[in-house]
């Protein structure tokens, strides 16, 4: 690679790192925030107020997936033809709307409804927004893209779950429960940053009036020989042979395992919290909870950063995907043994840690042998799979705690889970239908970037 090359790409990727990560990184920081707002309203009210058991409660939480399953695929293939600005920007005012709605819900039956409906107003955003990263770097600077990306998911809680406590103070704010105040302050940013989204973001390096001639040239023509490349060793991968391929079965099944125990730990990680005054005595306020829930999250965005950022260094390879899976499911159990507040925080960090750690690296896997609307499909399939560990794990998470009256089983259940995405993960690797990557010093003169063959 020449010295001028070198430094025309260097200003482009910077350029995408900055202008539109950050950017896109806040409209998933809001989509989480608006998904998972449901675990802040829980124990602070609305389990009361609406008369909800655990296993209700924990429905409600799931069964926003099973909206979002049946419609992510054809959202995202509508990504693919109409453009990301156009689709993103949609789909987040939609389900702005939808959140808003859940300020004046009245029974478990509405909760529902309108989680069911948020599900589908959200559907096909997350792998819209990996796809659509994907689409403006090459393959060997993506693990540093999407790591960046996906920081907003763990600064999320960080900075959300403080959020949502001064919000829930609120009580009485419009002649609302502060449960409900909680739930407006949320949905009303998806709403405006859906609108802004409009008008920011471009479908394209081609179209992006922020880039140089240079820097347009360089990154249309080294994702176009990326996509050749990838094209013609895939020949085969198709949109519809994506739903009989193995390779993305197997990403689908590990993904679920890391799915299973995010959700477990957002959905009931605050309801964990507010037991402690049961089981150690000890006493906390709303604000006081949030700021507990936060813990876990600050380490894990640490963790991300550092893991992804070697992982770039050296090239994704399998043990950074099963390494981190193997250890979150062994600590998850854990927690329910350490004996104190304290502890268990401890314990559930090394387990967010692992999550997050994990996560970035394997969306670089799939676009090792999918390109296109295979890609944009087969990104689709395994977040559609991933999301059914999003209700099962709401669901059996307190269908369980009413049969067992305590965590225990349930969390078993998640460590058992991410222990299996651990496992998948090596068999994968080692059958040779993906390939670890090369660290970037190690790239072809050319800079067309590693490919795993299939």
């Amino acid at each position: 690679m020449d010295t001028t090359q070198s430094v025309v790409e260097k200003s482009a990727i910077r350029k995408v790192a900055i202008r539109l990560v950050p950017f896109v990184a806040l409209m998933f920081f809001i989509n989480y925030l608006d998904r998972t707002a449901i675990s802040f309203a829980g124990p602070n009210g609305m389990n009361t107020d609406l008369a909800l058991s655990a296993a209700q409660f924990g429905f409600a939480s799931g069964v926003f997936f099973i909206g979002y399953i049946l419609l992510e695929i054809p959202s995202n293939l509508a990504l693919h033809k109409f453009g990301a600005r156009r689709w993103l920007a949609r789909i987040m005012v939609s389900w702005g709307i939808v959140s808003l709605l859940f300020t004046w819900v009245g029974n478990v039956e509405q909760l529902y409804i309108l989680r069911f409906i948020l599900g589908v107003a959200e559907a096909g955003f997350f792998p819209g927004a990996i796809l659509f990263l994907s689409l403006w770097v090459p393959s060997r600077h993506r693990s540093k893209i999407l790591a960046l990306f996906y920081l907003a998911q763990p600064l999320t809680t960080v900075i959300g779950a403080p959020l949502a406590g001064l919000l829930i103070q609120q009580h009485g704010l419009f002649g609302l429960e502060g449960w409900r105040v909680m739930f407006f302050g949320v949905a009303i940013p998806a709403i405006i940053v859906g609108i802004i989204a409009w008008f920011y973001l471009a479908d394209s390096p081609a179209k992006a009036k922020w880039l140089t001639a240079e820097e347009k040239t360089w990154l249309t023509g080294a994702l176009e020989k990326e996509k050749k490349a990838t094209t013609a060793s895939n020949k085969h991968v198709s949109v519809r042979t994506v739903f009989g391929n193995g390779r993305v079965w197997m990403l689908s099944a590990i993904y679920f395992g890391f799915i299973y125990g995010l959700y477990a730990l957002g959905f009931f990680l605050p309801t964990i919290i507010a037991g402690f005054e049961g089981i150690y005595g000890a006493k906390f306020d709303v604000l006081q909870k949030g700021l507990i829930t936060a813990i876990p999250y600050l380490p894990a965005a640490f963790a991300l950063y550092f893991w992804s950022k070697d992982a770039t260094k050296r090239g994704v390879k399998t043990w950074h995907i099963a390494l981190p899976a193997l250890i979150g499911g062994l600590s998850i159990p854990l927690a329910l043994f350490a004996g104190s507040p304290a502890a268990t925080i401890a314990v559930i960090t090394i387990t967010a840690m692992s999550i997050f750690a994990a996560l970035p690296n394997f969306w670089t896997v799939p676009t090792q042998f999918l390109t296109g609307a295979a890609a944009a499909a087969g990104i689709a399939l395994i977040n559609t799979v991933g999301n059914l560990a999003g209700f099962s794990a709401g669901y059996i998470t307190g269908w369980l705690k009413d049969l067992t009256g305590s965590y225990t089983v349930p969390m078993f259940v998640v460590g058992g889970f991410m222990l299996l995405s651990s496992i998948l993960m090596v068999v994968l690797s080692r059958s040779g239908k993906v390939s670890d990557g090369v660290p970037a010093e190690a790239l072809d003169p050319a800079g067309a970037g590693h490919h795993a063959e299939p």
